[in-house]
């Protein structure tokens, strides 16, 4: 019973000096919690009607987030009872330590910031990076998320993106589309020219400017090969691709200009 009464007593002052401690630090992460969401919607709201790019909106909330979230855990960390300066100076030395060891994400980070900056590609454009292609989905603090044309998501981490190559196909709002017709060396050149031409003229998706262009681009083994470059928007662009060349085989066929097809020749030797 002595015992008993013992660890009772413990249990007791246990709860008496820790149990409001614990109650105050789960309050402090609900209030914190609570007023880290109003903070960020608030700030949403005023990037929002400032107009700011939708990139840097939910690149700075995103950091918004992770500062606020650190200094509630500090808060609950005072409030427990832990030391915070000595917390902070443990949490500097094992950021240095953790820094060294992860020196491919504070690369990241600065690529984010880097991108952010310099703006060289923004929610919706169409790239060309790290051999990948897609439009671009988000631009986190680590990594920047792109989808690519078979509708897959595809994570490229922004220090190897900052640092590389990109190319932008959505910038200057047109991209060209280009194409290789071939026909028989029989064809009239002229005739050709003005069937493949006006394909790409009645075409309400192929951009009047720049003008479409139709020219001889090789004299090939089997065929005489065209140039077809007709412009689209970045939207219509598979539309343009895809169509010119379904409508350019029906337009050759209902004029009698013939396409040819790889011939192959078998020899036999006599024995």
């Amino acid at each position: 019973m002595e015992n008993v009464d013992k660890y009772l007593d413990m249990a007791q002052g246990f709860i008496v000096e820790y149990g409001l401690k614990i109650i105050g630090a789960i309050v402090i992460w609900i209030i914190g919690s609570w007023i880290i969401k109003k903070i960020n919607n608030g700030v949403s709201k005023v990037m929002t009607k400032k107009n700011y790019d939708e990139s840097l909106q939910k690149f700075l909330l995103n950091l918004i987030g992770w500062i606020l979230k650190i200094l509630l855990f500090l808060a609950i960390l005072s409030q427990l009872g832990v030391e915070t300066t000595s917390f902070a100076a443990i949490l500097a030395a094992a950021g240095l330590a953790i820094g060294m060891a992860l020196q491919g994400s504070l690369g990241n980070f600065a690529g984010g910031v880097l991108i952010m900056i310099f703006k060289p590609i923004k929610i919706g454009d169409l790239i060309e990076a790290q051999g990948e292609l897609g439009v671009v989905k988000e631009i986190e603090i680590f990594t920047t998320k792109i989808v690519s044309p078979t509708n897959k998501e595809i994570i490229i981490p922004n220090g190897a993106l900052s640092n590389g190559n990109i190319t932008n196909y959505s910038t200057e709002g047109k991209l060209r589309v280009d194409l290789t017709i071939g026909v028989s060396y029989d064809a009239d050149i002229k005739q050709t020219k003005d069937v493949l031409m006006k394909v790409l003229t009645d075409n309400p998706q192929v951009l009047k400017d720049p003008a479409p262009s139709v020219n001889v681009s090789e004299l090939a083994d089997s065929s005489v090969n065209f140039a077809v470059r007709p412009y689209a928007t970045v939207a219509d662009y598979w539309d343009v691709y895809f169509g010119t060349i379904e409508k350019c085989k029906l337009a050759l066929d209902a004029a009698g200009i013939e396409i040819p097809y790889p011939h192959s020749v078998e020899i036999h030797k006599d024995a």
